[in-house]
C-alpha cells in the first residue's frame, strides 16, 4: 500500500522551500498545513490571517486526515507530501500515523526563535513544536516505525546529497528537479502564504547557509528551554555530506 508522506515541522524552519521541492516531482502531489484551521479552532491561537484560514478551511482534524488518506488511496501510486507543522497535533485522534511516513524537520533555536518572534512576540516552546516532534518521534518509534529526521542547517549545507538520503529513506528515487523551482507564489500555498511566506517566494532553490550573527537578549530564557529538546532531536537527524559546525 502506498503511504502518504507526513513533514512534521517546526514554525520558520525551510519547511515551504522543501514542499516546492517534493512539488517539482510528477510521483508526488503536496498539501499545504492541512491541520492548520484545526489548530487555531482548538486552541484559540491569535496568528496573522487566522480569521480567513478558520473561514476556509475544514477545521475538523480528524475527518481532514481520514479524507486525505482516501484522497491518497485514489492516487496511488503517487504519493501525498503533507506539509504539517508538529504543534499543529493538539485534541487530535492519532490512528493516522500508522498509515504514514513520517518525516521531522528542525531548526536549531538559536537561528529560529527570532524570526518566530517576528510573527509571535510571545511565543513559548509550545509554539515551537520541540517537544511535540520528541514526544511524536518517540513514541513512532516505539512502535516499529523509522521516522526519519531532517535538520535545516545540514539540508542548507548540501541539499542534493541530503536529499537523497531522505528519498532513500521514504522509497522514492532521487529527482535533481527537487533541488529548484520558480519564484513566486505557488498554487499549492495556504491562504496564510502572505503573511509567512515572503521570503521563500523569492527564491528558486534551498538558499545557501548563513549563520546569523546576532541573538537577542529577550529570547535566552526561551531558548535554553528550547536547546535540550532540540540537541535530543539533532543527534538523530541525517548529515550532510560535507558536516557543519553545531
Amino acid at each position: 500500500m502506498t503511504t502518504p508522506i507526513c513533514l512534521w515541522s517546526g514554525p520558520r524552519n525551510i519547511s515551504t522551500a522543501l514542499m516546492y521541492s517534493f512539488a517539482q516531482r510528477q510521483d508526488v502531489q503536496v498539501v499545504d498545513e492541512p491541520l492548520y484551521g484545526h489548530y487555531l479552532r482548538v486552541t484559540g491561537a491569535n496568528h496573522p490571517g487566522g480569521d480567513e484560514v478558520l473561514k476556509t478551511m475544514n477545521c475538523d482534524g480528524n475527518i481532514v486526515m481520514r479524507e486525505l488518506l482516501a484522497r491518497q488511496a485514489s492516487i496511488s501510486p503517487q504519493r501525498l507530501f503533507l506539509k504539517h507543522m508538529a504543534h499543529h497535533l493538539v485534541d487530535l485522534e492519532l490512528d493516522f500515523l500508522q498509515h504514514t511516513c513520517n518525516i521531522f524537520l528542525l531548526r536549531d533555536p538559536q537561528e529560529m526563535l527570532p524570526s518566530l518572534n517576528i510573527q509571535l512576540p510571545n511565543a513559548k516552546l509550545a509554539d515551537t513544536g520541540l517537544k511535540q516532534q520528541w514526544k511524536l518521534f518517540s513514541d513512532l518509534r516505539s512502535t516499529g516505525q523509522r521516522p526519519v529526521i531532517l535538520d535545516a542547517q545540514e539540508l542548507l549545507l548540501d541539499p542534493r546529497a541530503v536529499l537523497q538520503k531522505l528519498c532513500e529513506h521514504i522509497g522514492l528515487d532521487f529527482d535533481a528537479r527537487m533541488l529548484h523551482w520558480q519564484a513566486g507564489p505557488k498554487t499549492e500555498d495556504g491562504v496564510w502564504a502572505p503573511h509567512w511566506y515572503q521570503s521563500v517566494h523569492e527564491s528558486t532553490g534551498f538558499t545557501r547557509y548563513k549563520r546569523k550573527s546576532r541573538f537577542p537578549d529577550h529570547l535566552k530564557e526561551l531558548l535554553n528551554v528550547c536547546r535540550p529538546w532540540y540537541e535530543k532531536l539533532y543527534e538523530h537527524a541525517l548529515r550532510a555530506e560535507t558536516e557543519g559546525e553545531k
